[in-house]
């Protein structure tokens, strides 16, 4: 059955005419959806109760519902647990920062990518999630705090890229100025590498923010910490890496999650020097979250400083993450995991 909530505003125009009706109704539900954030047909007033009759009977409106809210005490993180129409758990991280509030949701049931440090992999993907599934946990969320989210990060459980098409559908509906109206430039849409969509992304041509997740300049470090990098090596990701900033004109930004006595070393500079130069980029370094299935450690905070520092010295843009929620699982796939293993 048809999802009416994950369709673009011309798909939904589209509908109508295909059930006899006139486009502007079209325009109604879209921005009862993505404006008013409404979910229930009964509600929607504007329509004929002969037409919202219909449309219960021939499409459906997909819902999420809010399992946990775990609030941290250290700072103002949120995480929410998701639970979805078929009983899946997804998974969302409301950050609070002096710019706005962030909120980092999912854009997969788990993840086939199987990053060795990443909890939301263990599992693999169980499937991909609708556009609407992706715009209900913003939506959730605003209901749930009564503010308005500034930015959003694509960055939670799952591949964003492996589920290109309904994350590009989801890009083009929050965006939209009769939706959610949100800035392009206040997105972020984070790839573990997958090279033939960044090439694909770069055609979209949006004003985005690509985050990259590298963690080593070196294949063969990168391979063990990521299986993806065994089919595109950092050479023909970096040159998509260049072709998608000379397309677009955007910096990209590098996640480089460190870990003690594998990537943090005085090579890993050199090189990472090597690898991004006259590139328009930014690194984001980003301290190790230990997961039981992954026995490495984060250095101490001053080698990471010293790491930035040596990048700063290679004329490389680099910050350390400010960490968010450590009390409370903040980290990609943790409270999930966290839930579903105590049944």
């Amino acid at each position: 059955m048809i999802e009416l909530n994950s369709l673009s505003l011309d798909e939904l125009r589209d509908y109508m005419i295909s059930i006899g009706e006139k486009p502007f109704r079209g325009e109604q539900l879209f921005s009862y959806f993505h404006r008013n954030m409404g979910l229930s047909m009964d509600d929607i007033h504007i329509l004929p109760m002969k037409l919202r009759q219909e449309l219960k009977e021939s499409a459906k409106v997909n819902r999420v519902r809010l399992l946990k809210r775990l609030d941290s005490k250290i700072d103002n993180t949120k995480k929410y647990l998701f639970l979805l129409e078929d009983n899946n758990i997804i998974e969302s991280v409301l950050m609070e920062h002096k710019h706005g509030l962030t909120v980092c949701i999912s854009t997969q049931v788990g993840c086939r990518m199987g990053c060795s440090f990443c909890a939301s992999t263990k599992e693999g993907r169980i499937r991909d999630l609708s556009p609407s599934e992706m715009l209900n946990q913003v939506y959730s969320i605003e209901k749930d705090i009564d503010k308005k989210i500034s930015n959003i990060v694509l960055m939670g459980s799952g591949e964003p890229l492996d589920n290109y098409d309904n994350t590009m559908k989801f890009l083009d509906i929050i965006h939209h100025p009769k939706g959610h109206n949100l800035s392009y430039r206040n997105i972020t849409l984070s790839t573990c590498g997958l090279v033939p969509e960044i090439y694909d992304l770069a055609e979209e041509d949006l004003p985005i923010t690509l985050s990259i997740s590298l963690h080593s300049p070196f294949d063969d470090i990168r391979m063990k910490m990521m299986p993806v990098a065994r089919k595109y090596k950092i050479k023909d990701l970096m040159e998509a890496c260049r072709h998608y900033e000379a397309r677009t004109g955007r910096r990209l930004t590098f996640e480089y999650t460190l870990i003690e006595g594998v990537n943090d070393r005085r090579e890993d500079v050199d090189e990472l020097g090597r690898i991004l130069r006259g590139l328009n980029s930014h690194i984001n370094l980003i301290p190790l979250n230990p997961i039981k299935e992954y026995k490495k450690a984060r250095p101490s905070i001053s080698n990471i400083e010293r790491f930035q520092r040596q990048l700063l010295g290679k004329n490389i843009q680099a910050t350390i993450r400010q960490e968010k929620g450590e009390d409370i699982s903040a980290a990609c796939g943790q409270l999930r995991r966290d839930y579903l293993s105590q049944g």
